[in-house]
């Protein structure tokens, strides 16, 4: 099993809240990880039809056999679970007697504000990191990893990327997509995935997404929505604040895993992405992707915002850390050049905040140039990047 970055946080808050949430991507090693870091508890899983059915008809039967807790998985699927397990752990008062699992974030965080609010702590897990497979042994070139993506079983059993991204979408995608939406037209649907890949590291256009599709800008941000729900893409918002009409103030979108996002745009071998035209994009929303693994791993939902104006000024990502700035430029070559360096200044006299600079590049080393850290792609988790 590789070992996850997370495991340290889901410990330490299970010893602090009484239940602990985890959610994220289908088949992105949930299961595999609350089993092995809780062995003793009693695993159900909400997808089975009869267990289903028990717990939806009889709630207290079903928790009548968790003496010591459990770990119940996929708990989207009986909402209602979640306002008897409210009673209990306000009667038992215990740390970590329940982990639940969830791979539709946006109703089960809902089904958690109105029942769980205070009493549980919620950690994403997102596919793996760099970081993690590298820690693990897994040693690669960056295009390698790109057209790969971070499923685990696609390293765990060494599955074809492609073929497993095809069946992932036929399979999970879709039989979530039917569950929230009954969407009749998976193929119309899936003409929409592949819009929105070649869209990836682009500000959201919700008319122009539809004219392609030839759909209504209402079913395009339903749709989206679903997207995020099911950790397929990730918005990043605009840093703008009160700094003028002239700054984009729409959102970018990235996909989560940059194997599925090949996939979607036709890539079937990794030396196709050098000559692919979203190249660039595809690198950025690999930096976005593992950034955002970091801060989640950290326990930390922190926002990864933008800037652009108007007239083409743009910073990649910023985090803001209060007292100062995070600002953060992607560049794919692996020869550092001076106009990689020309948007960073100017971000300081915008806001009147301190700004720490950073460059993430496609070359292998990481080094300093005056007041700008150099961060190799293969360094953004140990570079000091992530408001920890």
């Amino acid at each position: 099993m590789i070992k996850r970055e997370a495991s340290v946080k889901i410990i330490e808050l299970s010893k602090q809240y009484p239940v602990i949430t985890i959610t994220g991507p289908r088949q992105s090693g949930k299961t595999t990880l609350c089993k092995s870091l809780f062995p003793l508890k009693k695993y159900v899983n909400l997808e089975d039809p009869e267990t289903r059915m028990f717990a939806s008809n009889d709630p207290k039967g079903f928790f009548s056999s968790f003496a010591n807790g459990a770990v119940i998985d996929e708990v989207q699927r009986v909402p209602e679970l979640l306002s008897y397990l409210q009673v209990i752990v306000d009667e038992h008062k215990l740390p970590g007697e329940f982990i639940i699992t969830g791979s539709q974030n946006i109703l089960l965080l809902s089904s958690i504000s109105q029942s769980l609010a205070g009493r549980t702590a919620i950690i994403h897990l997102l596919p793996l990191s760099v970081f993690e497979l590298e820690e693990y042994g897994v040693s690669s070139e960056l295009y390698e990893f790109i057209y790969k993506g971070f499923y685990p079983n696609v390293y765990n059993l060494n599955l074809n990327p492609s073929e497993n991204y095809g069946f992932y979408i036929s399979t999970y995608l879709e039989k979530d997509i039917r569950d929230l939406l009954r969407i009749s037209d998976l193929n119309k649907f899936e003409l929409f995935l592949k819009i929105c890949a070649s869209r990836t590291g682009q500000v959201v256009n919700l008319s122009s997404i539809g004219n392609d599709c030839g759909l209504s800008h209402n079913t395009i941000k339903q749709w989206l929505s679903l997207l995020e729900t099911s950790y397929i893409i990730k918005f990043s918002n605009p840093y703008f604040k009160n700094y003028g009409k002239r700054f984009i103030k729409s959102p970018k979108l990235y996909f989560i895993d940059t194997g599925l996002l090949c996939y979607l745009l036709g890539i079937r071998n990794k030396s196709h992405i050098d000559v692919h035209p979203l190249k660039g994009q595809i690198f950025e929303t690999f930096v976005f992707s593992e950034l955002l693994k970091t801060l989640y791993n950290r326990g930390l939902d922190e926002s990864i915002y933008f800037l652009r104006d108007t007239k083409g000024y743009e910073i990649d990502f910023i985090f803001d850390a209060g007292i100062k700035l995070k600002s953060i430029e992607v560049k794919l070559s692996q020869t550092i050049n001076q106009d990689f360096f020309k948007n960073m200044n100017a971000l300081s006299g915008l806001t009147g905040s301190e700004v720490e600079k950073y460059l993430i590049y496609g070359g292998n080393d990481t080094k300093k140039y005056k007041d700008i850290d150099i961060v190799s792609w293969q360094n953004i988790h140990n570079a000091k990047i992530i408001i920890d």
